[in-house]
Formats: C-alpha cells, structure tokens, sequence
C-alpha cells in the first residue's frame, strides 16, 4: 500500500490522535480517547493500525538542545556526486549530531539538520567528518541562532 493510500484512511478522528501524540507522546490511550470522544478499545486499535501502517514511525521526546549540552545547532547543505545519495546517506547516518537528513531538488542535494555541543564540534563535524565523505563535493553550513518547534494545535 503506498503512502498516499495510507492517509486517505485517516479519517477525523486519526488526525485528531496524530495531534493529539505530537503534542505529548505520552499520553496515555485513556486520555487521548477522551479527547477525541472514542473509547479506550477504538483509540488502541487506531494507534497501533497506525503504527502498523508507517503513519506513526515512533513516538520520542521534545529535546531543548541547548540545555542537553548541544548549543550549536546547523542547516548544511551538501552538493554530492550524481547518484551517489544511498551511500552518502549510510555515512552520514552514522555521524555524531545528525538529526535530520532529506534528499531534495533545487541548488543542492542533500539538507542537513544538524547539533553539536558549540562552534568547535560543528567546525570538526562540518570540516572533519562531513567534508570528508568522497562524494560531498560542497558544503555551504548556516548556523541556527533561535529554533521554534511549531506544534499542531489540537
């Protein structure tokens, strides 16, 4: 089943528990049932046909990176050899730091997300691991100086 197919089955009361999750993970079944007015056997089976389905990928926590000792925070953007993604993306997956990784068109081909614990460990991170991966042909980085999570309203 492809994505698309999956969330046309996801009626009112499926996105009302997907904001519902996104705004706290932990809620418990009982009160997210109360919330979105089904029972507490309806909002279960709904979770987990969810997660069965790939809709939901996991459930984890909000984290203020600079209080965890990660103060600097990075967008890069790396131009990379022509179909060199998949290896590319194995790499930098193993990476220290790397929170999001997206393959996009336009001017460059890979945008990064990235945290370190100040200027120092991004520099290393950037000009030491990053830049050294044989296919990266470029970088170009641009530091994050405020981040707001936009969380969906219920």
């Amino acid at each position: 089943m492809s994505r698309s197919e999956r969330s046309d089955r996801l009626d009112r009361v499926d996105r009302a528990i997907l904001r519902l999750l996104q705004q706290d993970g932990r809620a418990s079944i009982r009160s997210v049932a109360e919330r979105v007015h089904v029972s507490r056997a309806n909002a279960y089976a709904r979770i987990s046909r969810m997660v069965e389905d790939g809709v939901i990928r996991g459930f984890t926590a909000r984290v203020d990176h600079e209080r965890a000792g990660q103060g600097a925070t990075a967008y890069l953007t790396l131009k990379i050899v022509q179909n060199s993604w998949r290896t590319v993306r194995e790499q930098l997956l193993g990476l220290p730091g790397v929170a999001h990784i997206a393959l996009v068109g336009g001017e460059f081909d890979v945008l990064l997300l990235v945290h370190a614990a100040d200027n120092q460990a991004l520099r290393e991170l950037v000009l030491g691991r990053i830049q050294s991966i044989p296919q990266v042909l470029s970088t170009q980085t641009m530091l994050v100086f405020e981040e707001t999570d936009q969380v969906p309203p219920v």
